[in-house]
C-alpha cells in the first residue's frame, strides 16, 4: 500500500471502520428490544431480562471498543509515517527493527482487525503508551506459539445470542465415561423452546487430536442434528495452551499429580469460559457426569431474573444450583472476565472452587468486618437455589485413582423410571423379571422393568388391542445406578396391520425378519432406541424388541414411550 496516503484520508478510513464496529452491537440491541415478550412475564422480570441482555451487549461492545482503540492508534501512526515518507518494510525505533506482524498489540485484536491492519500497512512506528497486564503476563508461555489461544479442534455453526450457554469440560478417564449420558439427559430435560434459547459447548481438555476426534465422532453419531443446528459445539485447546505441567510449584502440600490435575482444570475452565462468553447472556458450568431435572433451563432463567429484579440481590455474581464443587454455577457472561483472569493469575495455587470463593471474598469482605458480616455480604453475591437442579453421578474422578462418591442431598431421589401413557396393548416377554419389576408395570408407567440376563431370540412384545398408528418410539435401558444393565445388539421391529410387509419393504429401506416384521431401529451403545416410524408403514398390529446376542448383564427398561395419535 502507498504509505504516502494523506492523514485526512487515513482518519476518514479509521472513522469508517470504527463506525462499522460500533454499529454491530447497536444492531443487536435493536433486535433485542424488539423481542416479543410473553404477557405472562411480570414487568420486573422484563426489566431484569433487558438488563441482563444489556450487560451482555455492553461486554461485547467493550470488546469492539478495544479493537477500535488499537486500530485507530495504528491508523494514526501509519498516517504519520506516511506523512514522514516511511515506505520500507520495517521502521527503526532506537535502532530496533519492528515488524508489524510481531507487534504484541495485535494479539489483543480480533482476526478481522488484524487483517485490516496488515492491509493498511506493513510498517509502523510504536508510540510510547501504557501497556496493561494481559493473559501473557500470567501465562508467558502463550507467547511461544501464536496459535496457543486458538482451538486445535472446533466444530461450530457460530450460534450466538442465546440466553444460556452450558459449558461441559471433559477429559479422558481410565474407566467409565458418562459424557454421552449426560448430554442425553440435558437434552431430554429441555423442551423445544428451551433448546432454541440454549446451547452446549463441549470442551475436550486433551491435546491428543486423535482422541479428540474420537470423542467428537461419538458425539456426532449420537447427536448429529443438534450439532448441525448449532445447539452443540465441540472445541479442544492447542497443546501450547498449557505450560510445562512438570514444572509447577508444589502448593497446599498436595502431590505433584494433584497439583497438575487442579492446575490444568483451572486453565481448562478459563479457556472454556473465554470461548463461551460472547455466545450468550448467561454461562452455566457443569461437569460430564451429572443428572438434571426437567425444565432446569426455565427454572434457572426465571430465578436469575427474579434475583436481578430485587434491589438487594441485583448485583449477584453466581447463582448456585448444585451444592457440589463447581457444578451448576450460573454467571452473567459479562462477569466472566473476572473469573477468567483470576483463574489465570492463581491457576497453580488453589482448586477452582476455592478460587471462586476467594474472588467473592475479596469483592465484599475487609479486615474490619467480622466473619458474620462477611458471610452476609457474600451471600448477596453467591446465591443458592434449593432444591438442587443437578446431581453428580460419576464415581471415578478425572484425577487418576481418585474415587469420588459425592452426592448432593438437596437434589432428592434420582427417579428410576420415566412414565408415559402408551396405547392399549397386551405385553409379554420371555425374560424373567426380578421381584415385582415386571414389564406390565413398566408399560403402564408404574415402575421399571428389571429382567435377568437376556439371551439370543428373547422378545419383548407389545401387541396392540386394535391397529394403532405409532409415530415415534423411545426405549431407555439401564439407569445411573446400574448403567451396564442395558440392551445390547437389540433391534426394534414392527408388524404392519395391513400385512403388506413385502410391498412396504420394497418401497422403504427396511430389513424383514423371517416372520414378517420390519426392522425399524436398534439400541445404540448407551442403551437407547429412539426413532420415527415412517407413515407409509401405516397402522401397526405389534411392536417388539428382539435380542440378537448373549448378555452378561441383567437388563433394565426404565422408559417406554410409544407415541400414537391422541396419546402423549
Amino acid at each position: 500500500m502507498n504509505m504516502g496516503i494523506s492523514t485526512s484520508s487515513m482518519r476518514r478510513r479509521g472513522c469508517l471502520y470504527g463506525i462499522v464496529l460500533v454499529l454491530i452491537p447497536c444492531t443487536v440491541l435493536i433486535v433485542v428490544i424488539g423481542t416479543d415478550y410473553t404477557t405472562e412475564q411480570s414487568m420486573s422480570q422484563r426489566m431484569a431480562e433487558f438488563q441482563m441482555r444489556m450487560q451482555y451487549l455492553e461486554s461485547m461492545y467493550r470488546t469492539k471498543q478495544e479493537d477500535v482503540a488499537i486500530l485507530s492508534q495504528y491508523l494514526r501512526l501509519a498516517a504519520l509515517n506516511g506523512a514522514n515518507g516511511v515506505t520500507g518494510a520495517t521502521s527503526s525505533t532506537d535502532g530496533a527493527n519492528v515488524s508489524l506482524a510481531n507487534l504484541d498489540l495485535l494479539d489483543g485484536l480480533s482476526p478481522d482487525s488484524r487483517s485490516l491492519i496488515r492491509n493498511v500497512t506493513s510498517t509502523t512506528r510504536l508510540a510510547e503508551s501504557l501497556k496493561l497486564p494481559t493473559a501473557f503476563h500470567f501465562l508467558p508461555h502463550l507467547l511461544d506459539d501464536s496459535a496457543s489461544l486458538q482451538p486445535s479442534y472446533i466444530e461450530s455453526k457460530k450460534r450466538q445470542g442465546v440466553s444460556i450457554v452450558i459449558g461441559i469440560p471433559t477429559v479422558k478417564r481410565d474407566k467409565q465415561s458418562y459424557l454421552v449420558e449426560t448430554i442425553d439427559n440435558l437434552i431430554s430435560n429441555m423442551d423445544e423452546e428451551e433448546q432454541n434459547d440454549t446451547m452446549i459447548v463441549l470442551f475436550v481438555g486433551e491435546t491428543d487430536l486423535d482422541y479428540v476426534r474420537t470423542v467428537a465422532q461419538e458425539i456426532r453419531t449420537r447427536f448429529a442434528s443438534y450439532i448441525d443446528s448449532g445447539f452443540i459445539e465441540i472445541i479442544a485447546p492447542a497443546a501450547s495452551y498449557y505450560p510445562n505441567m512438570n514444572n509447577l510449584r508444589q502448593t497446599l502440600n498436595d502431590s505433584q499429580d494433584r497439583v497438575r490435575w487442579r492446575s490444568k482444570q483451572n486453565l481448562d475452565f478459563a479457556f472454556l469460559m473465554a470461548y463461551a462468553q460472547p455466545k450468550g447472556a448467561f454461562y452455566l458450568q457443569l461437569e460430564d457426569d451429572i443428572l438434571t431435572k426437567k425444565g432446569f433451563v426455565t427454572i434457572m432463567k426465571n430465578f436469575a431474573l427474579e434475583k436481578t429484579a430485587k434491589k438487594e440481590h441485583s448485583e449477584w455474581f453466581v447463582l448456585d444450583f448444585c451444592q457440589l464443587g463447581f457444578i451448576g454455577k450460573l454467571f452473567k457472561s459479562a462477569d466472566l472476565p473476572w473469573l477468567i483472569t483470576f483463574f489465570q493469575m492463581f491457576f497453580n495455587d488453589k482448586p477452582v472452587d476455592w478460587l471462586l470463593s476467594h474472588l467473592i471474598y475479596v469483592k465484599v469482605c475487609s479486615v474490619d468486618k467480622d466473619g458474620k458480616s462477611c458471610k452476609q455480604e457474600m451471600s448477596k453475591l453467591w446465591i443458592h437455589y434449593k432444591p438442587s437442579l443437578f446431581q453428580h453421578i460419576g464415581t471415578q474422578s478425572s484425577l487418576r485413582g481418585k474415587v469420588q462418591k459425592l452426592k448432593d442431598k438437596q437434589f432428592g431421589k434420582i427417579p428410576n423410571f420415566h412414565p408415559h401413557r402408551n396405547p392399549p396393548a397386551v405385553v409379554r416377554t420371555g425374560i424373567q423379571p426380578y421381584k415385582s419389576y415386571t414389564l406390565q408395570k413398566a408399560y403402564l408407567g408404574e415402575s421399571f422393568f428389571w429382567g435377568l440376563m437376556p439371551q439370543p431370540g428373547d422378545l419383548i412384545e407389545f401387541k396392540f388391542k386394535q391397529p394403532t398408528t405409532v409415530r415415534r418410539f423411545l426405549f431407555r435401558s439401564g439407569n445411573f445406578e446400574q448403567p451396564s444393565d442395558r440392551f445390547y445388539n437389540t433391534t426394534v421391529e414392527v408388524l404392519p396391520a395391513s400385512g403388506n410387509t413385502s410391498l412396504i419393504s420394497a418401497a422403504l429401506p427396511f430389513n424383514v425378519t423371517k416372520d414378517g416384521f420390519l426392522v425399524v431401529g436398534s439400541f445404540n451403545n448407551i442403551g437407547i432406541a429412539d426413532g420415527v416410524i415412517d407413515s407409509k408403514i401405516g397402522k401397526l398390529k405389534e411392536l417388539r424388541l428382539h435380542v440378537n446376542s448373549d448378555s452378561q448383564n441383567w437388563v433394565i427398561l426404565r422408559e417406554i414411550y410409544l407415541q400414537s395419535n391422541g396419546v402423549r
